[in-house]
């Protein structure tokens, strides 16, 4: 047993724990959980936990139903926001078959493997995202804002500040730091930033500040969402990420006298990203929801091009701190906070290493609105649009070798059908808007 185990056993006595929720993420990226006592957690350790895995959709067919979570003990941490006399705590788990196989529709082993792949060519994968949300009244068909806040405001207008408070407290409890929490543009919506590291902690982290955040926001009687675009007429919500590779303890995106400060490692990486741009984006912005975000006039890219300054851009380079070239990354701007994080940081990773290991040629960087551009501009500067719908994106996807890899094959065609079906469902509805703007002239 080693000491990561004999830690959260002792600690389950000495802290008096009741109860061991033992928690996975389906391939939608929806938080499963189930709880076990005391007496279960050394067999957990040992031969993992069964359950019924046809229960989880795309998990596995009725005929292969049995599931084993194994917790990961590095990953035991209490619940802060329980305040009965029963303390219960949380583990992730990593998901195998009876026959001790890892589970390829298990979306924490499809990044563990990708993770793998990065670290045979020498490489780790750290990430630090800003996470975009939104506080409503509740969760009701019509969204009530709590404010009329904007960027930054620090005045009443900003009610939330209290929630944002609790929130950070909760997570930092979690061992999840924050490094900073803002009002963002729109009214009601809001910003954490976590403090980066290795992209499988990242994952687990930003699964708990989901549920955090949403738990905070219930104990204050409001709802919180990551619906990335609730309000018309105003910002969606992003989920920027600040992406860096090291070899050891060095950052390998940095190049001192390198163009732009970036190597050439760096500069592929980025390479990658906008040659495999479109066919990732259905992981990365997976709702039908998610391309009412990505539409010009907001602060969300539309373009597959990359800047240093120009928030439009796909990817950015921002401006290292100075004198600490460590801090060099790029920021991928397209994703949503309802994606599913191992998976979008998978296809991240996936196509980055692409661009590396083939050697694919950055393309000049846009500094311009690429808004006022006609068509034929945009067509002769190379430049292509991010996919405008669900089933754009999922038409790149399904031709995508790189994504196919990336996810296995279980997943792949598991997300595909999904999908498939979801944007068969919102063809048949007819909106609002259709019945507001057609009806009474037609």
């Amino acid at each position: 047993m080693d000491k990561q185990t004999e830690y959260v056993l002792r600690s389950v006595e000495e802290r008096g724990i009741r109860f061991i929720r033992l928690w996975f993420t389906d391939v939608l990226g929806f938080l499963k959980s189930f709880a076990i006592t005391p007496a279960e957690l050394e067999t957990a350790f040992e031969e993992g936990m069964q359950f019924d895995g046809s229960a989880i959709d795309g998990f596995s067919r009725v005929q292969e139903a049995d599931m084993l979570a194994h917790p990961d003990p590095t990953t035991f941490q209490i619940l802060p926001w329980r305040d009965d006399q029963a303390g219960v705590a949380r583990m992730f788990c990593d998901l195998t078959t009876p026959d001790d196989e890892p589970f390829e529709g298990d979306p924490r082993f499809v990044l563990k493997r990708n993770l793998q792949r990065a670290a045979d060519l020498g490489f780790s994968f750290f990430v630090g995202p800003e996470v975009e949300y939104f506080y409503f009244a509740d969760s009701g068909t019509d969204p009530r804002t709590l404010d009329r806040g904007g960027y930054f405001d620090l005045t009443p207008l900003d009610v939330a500040q209290e929630y944002r408070r609790r929130t950070i407290m909760a997570l930092e409890n979690l061992g999840i730091p924050v490094e900073s929490s803002h009002h963002e543009v729109a009214p009601s919506q809001h910003e954490l930033d976590l403090r980066y590291t290795d992209a499988l902690t990242m994952a687990d982290a930003f699964m708990t500040t989901r549920l955090a955040v949403k738990e905070v926001a219930m104990e204050h009687g409001i709802y919180a969402t990551f619906m990335p675009k609730p309000l018309e007429g105003f910002d969606g919500s992003g989920l920027h990420l600040h992406l860096s590779l090291f070899e050891g303890d060095r950052n390998a995106f940095h190049e001192a006298g390198g163009e732009f400060g970036l190597s050439k490692v760096g500069r592929g990486f980025i390479a990658g990203l906008l040659h495999h741009g479109a066919e990732i984006t259905a992981i990365t912005n997976q709702w039908v929801n998610s391309y009412k975000r990505l539409v010009s006039g907001f602060d969300a890219p539309v373009w597959i091009t990359w800047a240093r300054n120009n928030q439009s851009a796909l990817v950015r380079v921002p401006t290292p701190k100075k004198g600490k070239p460590t801090s060099t990354r790029m920021e991928y701007r397209s994703p949503d906070p309802a994606c599913n994080p191992y998976l979008a940081f998978s296809v991240i990773l996936a196509a980055g290493l692409a661009g590396i290991e083939n050697g694919y040629e950055l393309p000049p960087e846009v500094t311009s609105n690429v808004a006022g551009l006609s068509s034929e501009e945009l067509t002769a500067a190379g430049i292509r649009r991010i996919p405008g719908s669900l089933t754009e994106a999922l038409d790149a996807m399904e031709n995508s070798e790189l994504v196919a890899g990336a996810l296995g094959e279980h997943l792949f065609e598991w997300f595909l059908r999904n999908k498939r079906a979801e944007w068969d469902r919102y063809q048949r509805h007819v909106s609002r808007y259709e019945i507001e703007e057609y009806l009474p002239i037609l």
